[in-house]
């Protein structure tokens, strides 16, 4: 009997219908009605969680359109998910109080992905993860935009547009294409399938799609276009140092576009973007100081004459330490196994978490306890010679510099730091610099492995991600002593040459969260700051006016994620006093 539950035997007998039928779309297999299975999809990786009445998992493109028709003609909610990796909680419900009853829609089925123009460019689905492109990409000598970060863990290559994610390699901006193809819900009430992809695939939305499912379109005749699948101009944007506005930040309007930015208010079926030349030689160059002046110092003059680095990345001493017992085990499973297997241990170690806090028998977190009880065992992992500068230095920077710029480079820092006592560096030895950037991604996880085993003396993790103004020189926050002392430790790193900063605070027990986040909100506010950098909104910030314009103008109706950006929840973006 397909509903065999509880939960789904309580449906109204429209839903039910809607349900048979969307099985017959999908097979019963891919449409989850259990409560207890629907829990990994409906909770988010970090933050948020809601109720759905099913979990659909489409095998194709024609498949999720249909799926789409069916749910929109009932008036149904639809949240588009992949890989559901976001940290803000944007592509799951956020609580139960929608107007309406919610299809969780997971694309992870759908990974088809299509190089075009030698590698030059690639055509992706929306279940195909930075992970895959980046192995599929390999014998080309090309990479995708990011190549670390969440791409290890699982993250869909759609999701990164969708949310204009930026990640650490300076020269490329944010995620950003014109090209995608996608469907929208008009405020006359149709289901409307744009493509914008560039490819010639027929007429009809189901024509369309099929040929897509079926690879039935001629890769030697998908020709250049003047539209962009890449931000081109960042580049030269990030060296314009002396600006007064960030270089890059979620709600920037340069990079709201369709299906860039569009935050699940559109389903997206397909991107087209560009890949990048591998360097084929580089040199990490490992700085501290504790000066963070000098820092500013040079990166100011590095980008004033277009020297762009390919990484440009901070570290406090604060997070570096952390980071050293809490992301551990995660750096030493990259180490010895490569990122390959990184989103299956993920996944898996969600799907444990999920189980194992249903029973109380078991302890909260326990994969993450036992993962750092294990990790306690392994000798130091981290080279002696970034130790010693934890020890010397309260601020780390790491230089991940290409060959046509490396012997200016070298020549400009020997020359910077013949004062030793403001500073030094070292060039990495090819072993150090790959560990360096290792640790530096140990650290995005490390205050969340720390909130787990401390769960009695840590009342939770406040993240934000921030963009500063470029020609800001005061990077450096000083919290006033009544927020300060709420906090137990202060993380503090991120994409230096971008001027976006990862600041993550692990906050006593007894505190507020919420009132915490809306006081740093308004220092950030005076600031000048910009965020979220690039997590985007999700249901913790509330989308600025541009932003929430764009998300009425892609869905008039509010059919797709409603409620993105702290905004409404309601049918046609009603207010709860209408309502």
């Amino acid at each position: 009997m397909f509903f065999k539950n509880k939960s789904a035997l309580s449906l109204s007998s429209d839903h039910k219908k809607l349900l048979v039928h969307i099985a017959k779309i999908v097979g019963k297999k891919n449409v989850i009605l259990d409560p207890n299975k629907m829990g990994f999809f409906c909770h988010g990786f970090r933050y948020g969680s809601g109720k759905a009445i099913a979990v659909v998992q489409p095998h194709h493109l024609l498949e999720l359109w249909q799926v789409l028709q069916a749910c929109v003609q009932n008036d149904i909610i639809i949240i588009m998910q992949a890989a559901n990796t976001g940290l803000t909680g944007g592509s799951t419900p956020d609580g139960n109080d929608y107007d309406r009853d919610i299809v969780i829609i997971n694309t992870m089925k759908i990974k088809q992905l299509y190089l075009l123009n030698n590698a030059e460019q690639v055509l992706c689905f929306p279940g195909s993860t930075l992970n895959e492109l980046e192995k599929k990409l390999k014998p080309y000598h090309r990479d995708p935009h990011s190549v670390i970060g969440s791409s290890c863990i699982g993250a869909s290559v759609l999701g990164g547009i969708c949310n204009n994610s930026g990640g650490a390699l300076v020269q490329r901006g944010p995620a950003y294409t014109e090209m995608a193809l996608y469907a929208q819900y008009t405020k006359e009430g149709q289901l409307e399938l744009v493509n914008h992809l560039g490819i010639e695939l027929g007429s009809t939305p189901e024509e369309i799609l099929n040929n897509l499912d079926q690879g039935n379109f001629d890769l030697t005749q998908v020709y250049s276009t003047d539209k962009n699948c890449s931000d081109h101009r960042y580049k030269d944007h990030v060296c314009q140092v002396d600006a007064p506005t960030p270089a890059r930040y979620n709600a920037d309007p340069h990079h709201l576009h369709e299906a860039s930015g569009c935050a699940g208010k559109l389903a997206v079926f397909a991107v087209r973007l560009d890949t990048f030349p591998q360097e084929d030689e580089t040199q990490v160059f490992y700085i501290g100081t504790n000066n963070p002046d000098k820092l500013s110092q040079i990166r100011h003059d590095l980008l004033s004459q277009h020297i762009v680095p390919i990484s440009g990345e901070y570290i406090h001493k604060d997070a570096y330490n952390i980071a050293a017992i809490y992301g551990k085990d995660t750096f030493l499973f990259i180490n010895s196994f490569g990122t390959n297997y990184i989103p299956t241990l993920f996944a898996l170690k969600n799907r444990f978490d999920y189980f194992t806090k249903k029973f109380d028998v078991f302890p909260k977190n326990l994969s993450d306890r036992v993962m750092q009880f294990v990790s306690k065992f392994f000798p130091q992992h981290l080279p002696k010679r970034m130790n010693d500068y934890a020890q010397r230095y309260e601020h780390h920077l790491l230089l991940k510099i290409g060959k046509n710029e490396l012997e200016f480079v070298k020549s400009y820092l020997k020359q910077f730091f013949t004062d030793s006592r403001d500073g030094s560096y070292f060039e990495c030895t090819p072993q150090e610099g790959r560990k360096a950037f290792l640790h530096r991604f140990a650290v995005a996880g490390a205050a969340v492995r720390y909130r787990a085993v401390h769960t009695k003396t840590v009342e939770d993790i406040l993240a934000l991600d921030i963009a500063l103004r470029r020609n800001d020189k005061q990077w450096v926050e000083t919290l006033p002593p009544e927020i300060n002392s709420k906090c137990m430790h202060k993380l503090y790193y991120g994409h230096f040459f971008c001027h976006v900063f990862h600041q993550d605070y692990i906050i006593c027990k007894g505190n507020d969260i919420y009132t915490l986040e809306e006081d740093m909100l308004k220092l950030l506010d005076q600031r000048g700051a910009q965020y979220p950098a690039e997590h985007n909104v999700g249901h913790l910030y509330p989308a600025k006016e541009p932003l929430k314009n764009f998300y009425q103008e892609l869905d008039p109706c509010n059919v797709f994620n409603p409620g993105i950006g702290k905004t409404s929840k309601l049918k046609n973006w009603a207010s709860k006093m209408e309502n």
